[in-house]
Order: structure tokens, then C-alpha cells, then sequence
């Protein structure tokens, strides 16, 4: 007979998604998962296959922690501003004490070296309509014309990476700064 789970997924998933947030998939261990989680390896195993099925579970917990976020952009017709608006609503995202920046930029440079089609498929989705997002805002200035927009929007893409970036580190003052700059020519 089959042992019942005594734990619920999606709260050990939550647990593990932040300590994978925190440390990265390399530096997050087994034993740090199994503390963390709260249950022993053979039920990490169990339930996620592997430490990076878990890993995914975790990322795609993310996405959907994000989610809300993503649709107030999303349904926002304001144009720069809403892209700007979700520049702040971003840096929010992940202060809870712990300055983690954003998992999946996170990932994104932990895993840019790797040849991992499950992560570069979660983090390519990820991007892509983040961009399609980004275009969609800028068009809705007529003023700019097509090249202008695409170019704006890799720029905004790196930008967002840059801003993950620098939430691990920099002070709310700096951070607020490196918004209202960008935004300047935009």
C-alpha cells in the first residue's frame, strides 16, 4: 500500500522555490532542501522525480506567484508608463528581508552556460512574453515606428534583467534612481 503524503505539495514547493531563489540550483543542496521542506529525500524523490524536478515545480510556483503582477500589466493601457508601473511592481516582488532579485533572472544566468532544454524552455516562455508584453505597451504610442519599438523592447528585456540584478544589491534609493533614468528616453 502506498504511503500517504503528510505534507502538502504546494507548501514545500513554496519552501523550496524561495531557497532556490535565495541560493541558486547549484548552491541549494539536498540537506538544505530536506530542512527547508521539512521531509526526508525519498519524498523529494517521490514527489518531484529529482532535485531538478523540483527545481522546475519551484519555477513554475514562481510564475504564478508573478502572475498577478503580470496581469495588471498586461490588462493596463497606459502605455510606457504601465511598462514603467511594472519596473516598480517588480522590484516588490521578491523584499521580504532577503534581497533575492528575480528567480527566473536568476536562473537565467545561473543556467545561460548549461545545455538544459526543460529550463531554457521555461525561461525562453518566460522572456518571450515579457517582450510581447513590452511591444504591445510600446505600439501604443503611434509616434514609434516598428524598428524603434523592437529595439526598445530588447532594451526594456535587458534592462529588467539588469534591474533583477541589482535588487540583490543595491539600495532603494539607487534602484528607485535606475528606474526613473531609464525611463527618461523611453
Amino acid at each position: 500500500m502506498a504511503r500517504k503524503k503528510e505534507y502538502i505539495e504546494d507548501d514545500v514547493i513554496e519552501k523550496a522555490m524561495n531557497l532556490f531563489w535565495v541560493n541558486g540550483y547549484e548552491r541549494t543542496s539536498m540537506q538544505m532542501l530536506e530542512k527547508e521542506m521539512g521531509i526526508n529525500k525519498f519524498s523529494i524523490y517521490s514527489s518531484f522525480g529529482s532535485k531538478h524536478g523540483l527545481f522546475i515545480q519551484s519555477i513554475k510556483a514562481y510564475k504564478i506567484k508573478v502572475n498577478a503582477m503580470f496581469e495588471k500589466f498586461k490588462n493596463a493601457r497606459n502605455g510606457v508608463e504601465d511598462i514603467k508601473a511594472f519596473f516598480y511592481d517588480s522590484i516588490d516582488i521578491g523584499r521580504d528581508g532577503l534581497e533575492k532579485g528575480c528567480l527566473i533572472t536568476n536562473t537565467y544566468n545561473e543556467f545561460s552556460q548549461r545545455e538544459d532544454a526543460l529550463i531554457k524552455e521555461q525561461m525562453s516562455s518566460f522572456m518571450d512574453n515579457l517582450k510581447k508584453l513590452f511591444i504591445e505597451k510600446l505600439k501604443m504610442d503611434a509616434t514609434k515606428d516598428e524598428a524603434t519599438i523592437i529595439k526598445q523592447a530588447n532594451f526594456l528585456v535587458l534592462a529588467k534583467h539588469g534591474l533583477a540584478a541589482a535588487t540583490r544589491v543595491n539600495s532603494q534609493e539607487e534602484i528607485e534612481d535606475y528606474i526613473e533614468m531609464l525611463f527618461k528616453n523611453i
